[in-house]
C-alpha cells in the first residue's frame, strides 16, 4: 500500500511538472510566460499538432469554451491553452478558425448554424432557416477538417415531451444524411431548464437519449453537459456508464454557481472524469466554467487548476 507521504509527494510533483519549464509557465508569469512555453513547441505548431503538456496523462483530449473567457483575445486564450495542455478551443465558428490554425489547436465543438439556444428544432417554424444554417455550415466544418457541431432543440413552449421530440427527429432526419457524407457530427447540448434557460426542452437525459434512439444514427451525439445535468437530475457517474454511447461531447463548471470544478462544488470531478475514461471514450472534455476572478493571471491560474482536476 502506497504511503500518504508518498501519495502527497507524487501529487506535488506532478503539480511541479506541470508547472515547470517543461509545461507551463511558472505561475503569475501570465500569458508573457506562456508565450515563451508556446514558443518552444513552435515545430509542433508548424505541424498543426498541439503538444501534450508534461505532467497530463494523456486519457483526456482537454479543450475550454471561448465564450467563458470571453475578456480575453482569443490569441491570449489559444497561448494559454496550448501552454496547459489544451489541443483544442471550444464553441468557436469559421471566424475563429484561421486564429485556431495559426497555434496548432482544432475546433473541437463549432457553432455558428443554430438561430438560439431558445428557438431550436422542437419549433417546425424554425425548420427551413435551420435546414440552410446547417447545410452550408455542415459543409463549412467538413472544409474545415472538423467533426462537431453544436445543436439545440429549443424551447418547449407549451409542447409536450413526444410532439417536441417528433418535430426535432422530423427536422434533423433532413440533414443528417448530409452530415453522414461530410464525415460531421451534430451534438444537441442537454441544458437545465431550472437556473440558466427556462423552458428549454432538451433538459434531461432520457428525452436525449430517446431522440438519439429515434434518429438511429453515428453523426447525431448528447453534448452532455456536467453542470446542466447535475442541476437537473444528477446521478452523473451512473448516468455516463449507462448511456455513455449516446454522448459524444462533455462540458465541465462547478455547481452551484457554474465557478470552477474545485474542492468547494458539490461535483467531485475527477471520479466523474475517471468514469468518462474508463468508457473508453475519446472525444473532447471541454472546461466551461466561469471564473470567479477574471482578471487574466487568476483565469489563467483557474483553468491550470481545472485541467489538472478532470485530468484522470
Amino acid at each position: 500500500m502506497t504511503d500518504l507521504s508518498e501519495r502527497r509527494l507524487t501529487g506535488l510533483s506532478r503539480r511541479a511538472l506541470f508547472y515547470g519549464a517543461g509545461g507551463l509557465a511558472v505561475a503569475g508569469t501570465g500569458l508573457a510566460g506562456a508565450a515563451m512555453a508556446q514558443d518552444g513547441a513552435q515545430d509542433a505548431v508548424q505541424d498543426g499538432q498541439a503538444p501534450a503538456a508534461t505532467g497530463l496523462r494523456g486519457n483526456i483530449n482537454h479543450s475550454v469554451a471561448r465564450w467563458t473567457f470571453g475578456d480575453m483575445e482569443l490569441a491570449d486564450l489559444c497561448v494559454l491553452g496550448r501552454s496547459v495542455g489544451l489541443r483544442a478551443i471550444d464553441l468557436c465558428g469559421p471566424d475563429d478558425w484561421p486564429i485556431l490554425r495559426e497555434h496548432g489547436l482544432d475546433s473541437s465543438m463549432c457553432n455558428g448554424a443554430e438561430i438560439s439556444l431558445e428557438d431550436g428544432w422542437a419549433d417546425p417554424a424554425n425548420h427551413a432557416t435551420l435546414i440552410e444554417n446547417y447545410t452550408r455550415h455542415i459543409a463549412l466544418v467538413a472544409e474545415a477538417g472538423y467533426t462537431n457541431l453544436i445543436c439545440f432543440s429549443g424551447n418547449r413552449r407549451g409542447m409536450s415531451d413526444e410532439e417536441g421530440l417528433a418535430n426535432c427527429a422530423e427536422g434533423l432526419s433532413r440533414i443528417l444524411p448530409l452530415a453522414a457524407d461530410a464525415g460531421v457530427v451534430l451534438q444537441m447540448e442537454l441544458l437545465n431548464s431550472r437556473v440558466n434557460h427556462p423552458d428549454y426542452l432538451c433538459d434531461r437525459s432520457a428525452w436525449g437519449v430517446a431522440l438519439c434512439e429515434r434518429l438511429a444514427s453515428d453523426h447525431f451525439k448528447l453534448l452532455y453537459d456536467i453542470y446542466h445535468m447535475q442541476i437537473m437530475e444528477g446521478d452523473v457517474i451512473r448516468t455516463i456508464t449507462q448511456h455513455h454511447p449516446w454522448f459524444g461531447h462533455y462540458h465541465t463548471a462547478g455547481n452551484p454557481g457554474r465557478n470552477e470544478p474545485d474542492d468547494s462544488q458539490e461535483l467531485n470531478y475527477p471520479a466523474i472524469c475517471r468514469a468518462i475514461r474508463d468508457t473508453g471514450y475519446q472525444g473532447w472534455l471541454a472546461q466551461e466554467f466561469v471564473p470567479r476572478d477574471p482578471s487574466p493571471d487568476a483565469a489563467a491560474q483557474s483553468l491550470r487548476d481545472a485541467v489538472l482536476t478532470c485530468d484522470v
